[in-house]
């Protein structure tokens, strides 16, 4: 199987242990050995050298400048899926993003997230796993799973009122009403401004 972007990425800064690395010269051999068993080049590498930063794979020493220390991964490890694991979790939702169902086949970089936060008590178990793309993975790290849930519901309403799709935006305002109806999220304001439970009043 072709290695994914994050696996490229890894292989360049475990070549150049401990050293201080431009993002630049990184992204480019990624590009160039990524076009090896594809035909589109990878989906914005710069990104995913972040997320490996945020996930604390990778240390940040300044501005587009990152470090691989072995050492300091052996403890990030230690809370990360394991391989086997996270290959399972791949398998089993088809190796596409549960929520908008891109994958490796589209170019789109997928990641193993914990459903249940580690710091909140979750494992590293198959059941505790999801597969998400980067950008919902991120979505997901700055928001709680209910926040994303409806960011990913006003994202799928605004989609529909576009193309007219009655029926779906039937959908999303009854989600929308069920969000308002036990009181969740209603920080996020819903798009089209009215609760049905506000309708009949």
């Amino acid at each position: 199987m072709a290695k994914s972007i994050s696996d490229l990425i890894m292989e360049y800064f475990q070549k150049h242990p401990n050293e201080d690395l431009q993002h630049g010269p990184v992204v480019d051999w990624v590009t160039k050995q990524y076009l090896k068993d594809n035909t589109e080049p990878p989906r914005d590498p710069w990104r995913a050298i972040r997320k490996l930063h945020q996930e604390g794979t990778l240390v940040k020493v300044k501005k587009g400048i990152y470090r691989y220390d072995p050492d300091h991964i052996k403890e990030v490890e230690l809370f990360d899926f394991p391989q086997d694991v996270k290959e399972e979790i791949f398998k089993r939702d088809n190796y596409k993003c549960i929520v908008c169902r891109r994958g490796l086949e589209e170019g789109v970089e997928i990641c193993a997230d914990h459903k249940k936060p580690k710091d909140k008590g979750g494992d590293n178990s198959i059941n505790n796993g999801q597969t998400l793309c980067m950008e919902h993975n991120l979505m997901k790290k700055n928001y709680s799973q209910t926040e994303a849930g409806k960011k990913f519901i006003i994202k799928i309403y605004e989609d529909a009122v576009s193309n007219s799709d009655e029926r779906m935006i039937r959908f999303c305002k009854e989600v929308f009403d069920a969000y308002d109806r036990h009181g969740i999220n209603g920080h996020i304001p819903r798009p089209n401004g009215k609760s049905k439970l506000n309708e009949d009043k």
